[in-house]
């Protein structure tokens, strides 16, 4: 089954657009509340009546406008601070001296904190600021004077405002990052899928060549050396990136694009006796151990256990000598299956694999290793000059592909 590439969207920003939505239709209803039980001290009640039809038709009218940042434009956010600054400044003429006098709320009340806070998921916290500043004039000029209650809650509007603007901004910027680092995590995770399935096959194939064309000498060393050509650059080839770059949505709502190559799906087989994976690999200088019993694994993690102790016997050939012996034990614990592949040639000297890594040489670091790492399991190296290399391989009976 093909891979295919999946495309995640990321956004911490919409659920602030969710309840900022809901925060204008309650606090429009709260005004409208607050009205009706203090309608004695309006002294001219139709001017009221009047601002509360304008608002609970313009709010309701321009819901959609502040379901995204898309929708949320700069002329709406105008029109949206001038009803606003309209009902505060309407304030005065609505209603008596004595509810302006006892702090009493403007018509808008608490409606227009919304209004301010539009612009702050909008724009950012230079957007709040530069709302709630006529804000804060709008509503000393209802008051008359800088009173303390009037001046607390203008401050306490511009601060809040201005807070969670930044916090928008910081998360947005988090965001950004987030994906970027999933993607270079997919991208890590797609290339080292590559690199193990071409370890496997090209680049064995292009290592033989050029020892058997060096060995044979004339033209067959000539095809040799282009054999070594080739693999140092498709080492280099594998090592580079396979995705394209993260970017954040036109719609910044939306948030930012991710993208990642899911691996074939292998839930719809049963699983797979391990045994029967293994048993090819058994030959004249191969010897394998195995129990009586099926050794059942999930059919990716069969598998791809199985690449692994191939790359194991590849490299006992490969490094080992021709005529180097090796043994394959299969155990079947409990909750993981161990598979331990031995050989007796001189060993690993120190600080070669380190060294093979630096070259690009990812064959256990990748084909034994990275499968393992994947399915949750583990892969234990032990070598000792003069005494061979022993590989012990453990998988949970659990385990799937593409396990993190």
């Amino acid at each position: 089954m093909p891979k295919r590439e999946r495309v995640m969207r990321m956004s911490v920003e919409q659920p602030l657009w969710r309840a900022l939505t809901a925060y204008r239709v309650l606090t429009m209803l709260y005004a409208v509340g607050l009205f009706a039980t203090a309608y004695d001290e309006y002294d001219h009640a139709g001017v009221a009546v009047g601002y509360y039809a304008v608002l609970f038709v313009w709010t309701l009218a321009t819901l959609p406008r502040v379901q995204n940042a898309a929708a949320c434009t700069k002329r709406f956010l105008a029109v949206d601070l001038a009803v606003a600054l309209t009902g505060i400044l309407l304030t005065p003429i609505a209603v008596n001296d004595h509810h302006i006098q006892n702090g009493g709320p403007t018509l808008p009340s608490i409606w227009t904190a919304g209004s301010v806070l539009a612009y702050a998921i909008k724009g950012g916290w230079r957007w709040a600021a530069f709302a709630s500043t006529p804000v804060a004039v709008a509503n000393l000029v209802e008051r008359g004077a800088p009173a303390r209650d009037t001046v607390h809650n203008v401050i306490l509007v511009w601060v809040a405002s201005i807070a969670i603007g930044y916090v928008v901004e910081v998360a947005r910027a988090s965001e950004r990052t987030l994906a970027r680092a999933l993607e270079i995590e997919a991208a890590t995770r797609e290339r080292e899928r590559l690199a193990r399935d071409i370890h496997d096959s090209v680049l064995q194939v292009l290592a033989m060549v050029q020892r058997r064309g060096a060995v044979l000498g004339g033209e067959a060393a000539e095809l040799g050396r282009m054999a070594g050509e080739q693999e140092v650059a498709l080492r280099t080839l594998v090592s580079g990136g396979l995705l394209p770059v993260s970017r954040v949505s036109e719609d910044a709502a939306d948030g930012a694009l991710v993208r990642a190559v899911d691996e074939p799906s292998y839930d719809e087989e049963g699983p797979v006796d391990l045994r029967a994976l293994l048993a090819p690999y058994a030959a004249a200088k191969v010897a394998l151990a195995e129990p009586g019993a099926p050794v059942l694994l999930p059919a990716p993690a069969a598998k791809e256990l199985a690449a692994a102790v191939g790359a194991a016997l590849d490299n006992v050939g490969r490094h080992a000598g021709e005529d180097a012996r090796a043994w394959i034990l299969v155990e079947d614990e409990p909750d993981e299956v161990v598979v331990t592949v031995r050989d007796d040639g001189p060993g690993i000297p120190e600080g070669r694999l380190a060294q093979a890594e630096g070259e690009g040489r990812l064959g256990v670091a990748l084909s034994i290793r990275g499968r393992l790492r994947d399915l949750g399991g583990s892969a234990e190296l032990i070598s000792v000059p003069g005494q061979g290399t022993e590989v012990e391989l453990k998988v949970p009976k659990n385990a799937k592909a593409g396990h993190r």
